[in-house]
């Protein structure tokens, strides 16, 4: 096509783009509201707010006003979609919504939906456990949290049982004892399992537990000093040695947390920017002790101001995410008020959002700004590593630019049972790792590789067809775990289906005796061949390999597992958990309820007649 053809596309798509939004215009209200930019293809690339539907929307027909990237967006816009609400705070919760599940690609995008973990101390047991949680608070206790890291959440357990000596053993396992454990021995349990200590006497420990995590470590450590005291006067030194121990184990998580001050319960959050890019760092304080911070590195485009940034981060973060009474930004932002207000409604409590100016506050906010610019530094470092890389993966399988998107896919099974297949993905960025997925294999023979890949393939790429998936989300490279059985197994299938020159496949095969560095490589119209030993590129296809591997090995164990504890009731239809509990109870194990006859069956609780024929029709049938 001649550039005056390229000139007259690209004109008319912007004509077309801006009556489509003309046309929206005519009908929209004043109220505020939500809209979504659709392209031809279904997807949604702009998801925006407004207090205002009907001015803001218009806004996007003054096209020459409109910065570059909109002007695109304008261009590629098919259809608009349109929802309307009470209040401008309800508008913004929902566009984060909305974001976070179309993940548009003009929209500043927070690519992070981990959890964060807890801590939990129980208080369902006469001697409460504690223990590290993550995901939904169902369990009655006390949660403290929330950590930046496992790692964090693994240290402070440690030292509350070397400080408090809690125990961390499960329920059943504690019932179970007769002597005490290996924590009793190593000083980090009391005992309670066998009457080493009282139910009141733990019940202190659990008190003093609570008071260093409530932020009153100053006390508990006064306390312990003046029991060491005590007890060296009376010349128990064994005793003394102890609280000793104890104080050193609270003193040494104090000096691990960089900076702890009375400050309450706050999110301390610093943007800084450089070339284009941005990292978002957050710390949590919680009864003024630092639980540790993380690092984000939130998708924008380069000419996204500074505050536009960091208040789509705050909608983003805090969608499933507890909001603490406090948050100091580094920026302030015209939406402040609006996004406390809409906090608020989410929480149910008072949020307030604040860019302190001096003081106390100010140096925090300095400081975590010190580790937000150190960390982006480190993260565009590695991007620039990973960048020649991905050009070394482009040299040696001769495409045509450096790739985006690498699937990578593995199988595992044992024996040819719980067959499961696994599929990493890496960007230029490293591991996506929400964009992993398995796959339990249905079809395939048990212990038939290539009909494992086969099946994979299918139904992973015949969904993308379906589905019509949009163009960024598919993969530029495929690298298989196998050799030229595997290779040629998935290329038949992507053959099939009419996709094998959307993208690039290799098969990676370990080489001889399975030796790291010796793998061989196969490709369509090359014969095999291998890469130096100390090739960087080797190296890190090894890596992607061997993250694969993982993944497809973790998933078949987790599917190991259930098979284990599977019951042979669970396939019984009208049996849900209640009747499962009361027919294990009273027979005392799943295949006595096989052998069991009707009239049996129909004297445990809960159990009909027709359901206990139903039961003994399913095991003798």
């Amino acid at each position: 096509m001649t550039n005056s053809g390229k000139t007259s596309d690209q004109e008319t798509s912007i004509r077309d783009g801006v009556e489509v939004i003309k046309a929206a215009v005519k009908t929209l209200p004043l109220t505020p509201g939500v809209y979504r930019m659709i392209a031809k293809d279904g997807e949604v690339l702009y998801v925006g707010k407004a207090k205002s539907l009907k001015k803001r929307v218009v806004s996007y027909t003054n096209f020459g006003a409109l910065p570059i990237r909109l002007q695109r967006m304008v261009a590629q816009t098919a259809s608009m979609e349109f929802i309307n609400t009470h209040t401008e705070a309800e508008a913004l919760l929902l566009e984060s919504n909305l974001i976070k599940k179309h993940q548009p690609r003009y929209n500043i995008l927070l690519r992070d939906n981990k959890s964060f973990p807890y801590i939990l101390l129980r208080d369902d047991h006469d001697y409460p456990q504690i223990l590290k949680h993550r995901g939904k608070q169902k369990k009655d206790g006390i949660y403290y949290g929330p950590f930046a890291s496992a790692g964090d959440v693994n240290r402070t357990i440690s030292v509350l049982q070397r400080a408090f000596l809690l125990r961390n053993c499960s329920d059943s396992y504690f019932a179970q004892r007769e002597r005490p454990c290996l924590q009793y021995h190593i000083k980090r349990c009391t005992a309670p399992c066998v009457g080493k200590v009282s139910a009141a006497e733990y019940a202190g420990q659990v008190q003093g537990a609570k008071e260093f995590m409530d932020g009153k470590s100053r006390a508990v450590q006064e306390r312990l000093s003046k029991a060491m005291e005590e007890a060296s006067a009376k010349m128990e030194y064994e005793e003394a040695a102890l609280y000793r121990d104890r104080i050193r184990a609270l003193t040494g998580i104090q000096a691990r947390q960089d900076i702890n001050v009375d400050i309450g319960d706050v999110d301390i959050i610093a943007l800084v920017q450089e070339k284009g890019r941005s990292c978002v760092q957050i710390f949590f304080f919680r009864s003024g002790r630092n639980l540790g911070n993380k690092s984000y590195f939130p998708r924008h485009d380069a000419a996204e101001e500074e505050s536009a940034i960091l208040s789509a981060f705050l909608a983003q973060f805090y969608q499933a995410r507890p909001v603490p009474k406090h948050i100091l930004i580094s920026h302030k932002l015209d939406e402040a008020e609006l996004l406390e207000e809409a906090l608020e409604d989410m929480v149910k409590h008072k949020v307030t959002i604040q860019t302190p100016q001096r003081g106390q506050r100010k140096r925090l906010i300095d400081f975590v700004a010190r580790n937000a610019r150190e960390a982006l530094q480190r993260h565009m470092a590695a991007a620039i590593s990973q960048a020649k890389i991905l050009d070394g993966v482009a040299e040696i399988f001769e495409m045509d630019e450096p790739p985006s998107r690498i699937e990578v896919y593995d199988n595992s099974h044992i024996s040819g049972t719980n067959m499961v297949g696994g599929m990493v993905v890496a960007g230029e960025e490293g591991f996506i790792k929400n964009a992993y997925r398995k796959f339990n294999i249905k079809q395939a023979k048990e212990s038939d590789d290539y009909g494992m890949m086969r099946e994979v393939m299918l139904r992973r790429f015949k969904r993308m067809i379906t589905e019509n998936t949009r163009e960024d989300l598919w993969p530029d490279l495929i690298l298989i775990d196998g050799g030229q059985g595997q290779f040629n197994a998935c290329k038949e299938v992507l053959e099939d289906l009419g996709v094998l020159d959307r993208f690039t496949l290799v098969a990676i095969a370990k080489g001889v005796d399975r030796n790291a560095g010796r793998e061989k490589f196969f490709m369509d119209g090359r014969a095999m061949f291998q890469l130096p030993i100390n090739d960087p590129v080797l190296h890190y296809l090894q890596n992607l390999r061997d993250e694969a591997h993982r993944f497809a090995i973790g998933a078949h164990r987790t599917r190991r597992k259930k098979d284990i504890v599977a019951s042979p009731l669970d396939g019984i239809e009208g049996i849900g958990a209640k009747r499962k509990k009361a027919l294990l109870l009273h027979f005392g194990s799943g295949k006595a309820v096989s052998e069991a006859g009707i009239d049996d069956l129909e004297k445990v609780e809960g159990i009909s007649r027709p359901l206990a024929e139903k039961i003994y029709e399913f095991f003798h049938s």
